[in-house]
Protein backbone atom coordinates (compact mmCIF):
# COMPACT_ATOMS: atom_id res chain seq x y z
CA UNK A 1 0.00 0.00 0.00
CA UNK A 2 2.94 2.25 0.50
CA UNK A 3 3.91 2.02 -3.11
CA UNK A 4 0.12 3.32 -4.21
CA UNK A 5 0.85 6.61 -2.47
CA UNK A 6 3.68 7.28 -4.29
CA UNK A 7 2.04 6.20 -7.56
CA UNK A 8 0.12 9.34 -8.21
CA UNK A 9 3.56 11.70 -7.90
CA UNK A 10 5.31 9.07 -10.44
CA UNK A 11 6.14 8.73 -14.46
CA UNK A 12 8.17 8.95 -17.23
CA UNK A 13 8.89 12.16 -20.12
CA UNK A 14 8.50 10.55 -23.45
CA UNK A 15 10.76 12.99 -25.18
CA UNK A 16 13.65 15.81 -25.31
CA UNK A 17 16.43 15.51 -23.75
CA UNK A 18 18.14 17.07 -20.42
CA UNK A 19 21.12 19.26 -20.17
CA UNK A 20 23.00 21.41 -17.82
CA UNK A 21 20.29 23.58 -15.66
CA UNK A 22 19.20 26.90 -16.74
CA UNK A 23 18.45 29.07 -14.10
CA UNK A 24 15.91 31.72 -15.86
CA UNK A 25 13.48 28.43 -16.20
CA UNK A 26 13.81 27.61 -12.87
CA UNK A 27 13.34 31.34 -11.50
CA UNK A 28 10.06 31.06 -13.99
CA UNK A 29 8.98 27.93 -12.18
CA UNK A 30 9.53 29.31 -8.70
CA UNK A 31 7.64 32.56 -9.50
CA UNK A 32 5.10 30.83 -10.64
CA UNK A 33 4.48 28.01 -8.07
CA UNK A 34 4.87 31.01 -5.08
CA UNK A 35 2.03 32.45 -7.23
CA UNK A 36 -0.05 30.01 -6.76
CA UNK A 37 -2.32 29.82 -3.64
CA UNK A 38 -5.28 26.96 -4.69
CA UNK A 39 -5.93 25.10 -7.35
CA UNK A 40 -8.57 22.24 -8.64
CA UNK A 41 -8.76 20.67 -11.77
CA UNK A 42 -8.40 16.94 -13.28
CA UNK A 43 -5.72 14.83 -14.02
CA UNK A 44 -5.38 11.38 -15.72
CA UNK A 45 -2.69 9.18 -13.78
CA UNK A 46 -1.03 6.90 -16.14
CA UNK A 47 1.40 3.58 -14.69
CA UNK A 48 2.17 -0.07 -15.80
CA UNK A 49 0.21 0.73 -18.95
CA UNK A 50 -3.23 1.64 -16.60
CA UNK A 51 -5.25 4.92 -16.89
CA UNK A 52 -7.10 6.33 -14.03
CA UNK A 53 -8.95 9.66 -13.52
CA UNK A 54 -9.64 11.90 -10.94
CA UNK A 55 -10.28 15.33 -9.35
CA UNK A 56 -7.46 17.13 -8.51
CA UNK A 57 -7.46 20.11 -5.51
CA UNK A 58 -4.52 21.46 -3.90
CA UNK A 59 -4.25 24.72 -1.56
CA UNK A 60 -0.49 26.09 -0.31
CA UNK A 61 1.07 25.60 2.11
CA UNK A 62 0.48 21.73 2.65
CA UNK A 63 -3.06 20.36 1.69
CA UNK A 64 -3.82 18.07 -1.39
CA UNK A 65 -6.74 16.29 -2.66
CA UNK A 66 -7.12 13.38 -4.95
CA UNK A 67 -10.42 11.79 -5.72
CA UNK A 68 -10.44 9.13 -8.11
CA UNK A 69 -13.57 8.45 -10.64
CA UNK A 70 -13.51 4.36 -10.77
CA UNK A 71 -11.34 3.36 -7.31
CA UNK A 72 -12.38 3.40 -3.96
CA UNK A 73 -9.23 5.57 -2.85
CA UNK A 74 -8.31 8.90 -1.70
CA UNK A 75 -5.06 10.22 -1.06
CA UNK A 76 -5.33 13.70 1.39
CA UNK A 77 -2.19 15.72 2.56
CA UNK A 78 -3.80 17.68 5.20
CA UNK A 79 -0.89 19.74 5.94
CA UNK A 80 1.41 17.37 8.30
CA UNK A 81 0.77 14.04 6.92
CA UNK A 82 -0.22 12.22 3.25
CA UNK A 83 -3.26 9.80 3.79
CA UNK A 84 -3.80 6.80 1.69
CA UNK A 85 -7.96 5.93 2.30
CA UNK A 86 -8.55 2.87 0.89
CA UNK A 87 -12.56 2.84 1.50
CA UNK A 88 -12.99 -0.79 0.19
CA UNK A 89 -10.92 -1.95 2.92
CA UNK A 90 -12.02 1.23 5.67
CA UNK A 91 -8.24 1.53 5.79
CA UNK A 92 -5.81 4.33 6.32
CA UNK A 93 -1.85 4.31 5.48
CA UNK A 94 0.01 7.52 6.95
CA UNK A 95 3.21 8.86 5.90
CA UNK A 96 4.80 11.92 6.09
CA UNK A 97 4.26 14.27 3.33
CA UNK A 98 8.24 15.07 3.13
CA UNK A 99 8.52 11.38 2.40
CA UNK A 100 7.66 12.51 -1.15
CA UNK A 101 9.73 14.61 -3.88
CA UNK A 102 6.01 16.66 -4.57
CA UNK A 103 5.85 17.68 -0.98
CA UNK A 104 8.43 20.79 -2.45
CA UNK A 105 5.75 21.68 -4.21
CA UNK A 106 3.10 22.91 -1.72
CA UNK A 107 5.52 24.38 0.74
CA UNK A 108 4.52 27.63 2.44
CA UNK A 109 7.67 29.05 0.78
CA UNK A 110 9.29 27.46 -2.65
CA UNK A 111 12.23 28.39 -2.98
CA UNK A 112 14.10 26.23 -6.02
CA UNK A 113 17.57 27.06 -4.87
CA UNK A 114 17.48 26.44 -1.10
CA UNK A 115 20.13 24.23 0.40
CA UNK A 116 17.49 21.47 0.65
CA UNK A 117 16.27 21.25 -2.64
CA UNK A 118 17.84 19.99 -5.70
CA UNK A 119 17.71 21.14 -9.21
CA UNK A 120 19.55 18.82 -11.69
CA UNK A 121 18.62 19.06 -14.72
CA UNK A 122 16.08 21.62 -16.96
CA UNK A 123 14.35 20.89 -20.43
CA UNK A 124 13.61 23.90 -22.62
CA UNK A 125 10.82 22.95 -25.60
CA UNK A 126 8.78 25.42 -27.52
CA UNK A 127 6.40 25.42 -26.12
CA UNK A 128 7.09 23.79 -22.32
CA UNK A 129 9.76 23.55 -19.92
CA UNK A 130 10.70 20.54 -17.42
CA UNK A 131 12.45 20.71 -14.14
CA UNK A 132 13.86 17.17 -12.73
CA UNK A 133 14.52 18.15 -9.30
CA UNK A 134 15.00 15.92 -5.66
CA UNK A 135 15.73 16.41 -1.96
CA UNK A 136 19.21 16.36 -1.04
CA UNK A 137 20.50 13.67 1.62
CA UNK A 138 17.22 11.79 0.53
CA UNK A 139 18.19 10.91 -3.14
CA UNK A 140 17.40 7.64 -2.19
CA UNK A 141 13.67 8.37 -2.08
CA UNK A 142 13.33 9.27 -5.61
CA UNK A 143 13.07 12.20 -7.89
CA UNK A 144 10.44 14.85 -9.75
CA UNK A 145 9.58 16.23 -12.88
CA UNK A 146 8.07 18.77 -13.07
CA UNK A 147 6.21 20.04 -16.68
CA UNK A 148 4.75 23.67 -17.23
CA UNK A 149 3.48 25.08 -19.68
CA UNK A 150 5.42 28.25 -21.61
CA UNK A 151 3.06 31.23 -22.24
CA UNK A 152 1.22 32.09 -19.96
CA UNK A 153 3.43 29.62 -17.11
CA UNK A 154 0.99 27.12 -15.65
CA UNK A 155 1.64 23.79 -14.13
CA UNK A 156 1.11 21.15 -17.15
CA UNK A 157 2.31 17.76 -15.63
CA UNK A 158 4.78 15.96 -13.46
CA UNK A 159 6.57 12.52 -12.74
CA UNK A 160 7.67 11.08 -9.78
CA UNK A 161 10.14 8.06 -9.37
CA UNK A 162 10.21 6.55 -6.42
CA UNK A 163 12.34 4.74 -4.19
CA UNK A 164 11.81 1.55 -6.24
CA UNK A 165 12.06 2.53 -9.01
CA UNK A 166 8.04 2.82 -10.12
CA UNK A 167 7.36 5.75 -12.19
CA UNK A 168 3.68 7.64 -13.39
CA UNK A 169 2.56 10.23 -15.28
CA UNK A 170 0.41 12.63 -14.39
CA UNK A 171 -1.01 15.30 -16.53
CA UNK A 172 -3.58 17.68 -15.24
CA UNK A 173 -6.68 19.19 -17.24
CA UNK A 174 -8.54 22.30 -16.45
CA UNK A 175 -6.82 23.78 -13.48
CA UNK A 176 -8.04 26.90 -12.45
CA UNK A 177 -7.23 28.83 -9.10
CA UNK A 178 -9.46 28.26 -6.04
CA UNK A 179 -8.68 29.39 -2.68
CA UNK A 180 -11.85 28.92 -0.76
CA UNK A 181 -12.76 25.35 0.68
CA UNK A 182 -14.85 23.96 3.21
CA UNK A 183 -12.97 23.56 6.60
CA UNK A 184 -12.49 20.06 6.44
CA UNK A 185 -12.43 19.74 2.83
CA UNK A 186 -8.36 18.21 3.08
CA UNK A 187 -9.50 15.72 5.97
CA UNK A 188 -10.61 12.21 5.57
CA UNK A 189 -14.48 11.91 6.47
CA UNK A 190 -14.67 8.33 7.78
CA UNK A 191 -12.86 10.09 10.95
CA UNK A 192 -11.20 12.24 12.30
CA UNK A 193 -7.44 11.99 10.97
CA UNK A 194 -4.11 11.40 13.38
CA UNK A 195 -1.10 12.73 12.49
CA UNK A 196 1.82 10.48 13.41
CA UNK A 197 5.03 12.74 12.10
CA UNK A 198 4.51 15.41 13.93
CA UNK A 199 4.26 18.12 11.02
CA UNK A 200 6.70 19.77 9.32
CA UNK A 201 7.44 23.54 9.51
CA UNK A 202 7.35 23.59 5.53
CA UNK A 203 3.68 23.68 5.70
CA UNK A 204 2.93 25.56 9.04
Amino acid sequence: MRNLLFVFFAGLLCSGAFAAVDSGLVGKAEKYLNSVTGLTGNFVQTSNGKQQAGDFYMLRPGRVRLDYDNMPVQLIADGQDLYFFDKSLDQITTVPITSTPAGILIRKNINLTSADINVVETTDWKNSFALKMNLKGQEGLGHMVVVFDKSPVKLNSWTVVDATGTTTDVAFRNLAEKTKFDKNFFQIQRHKTVSTSGGDDYYD
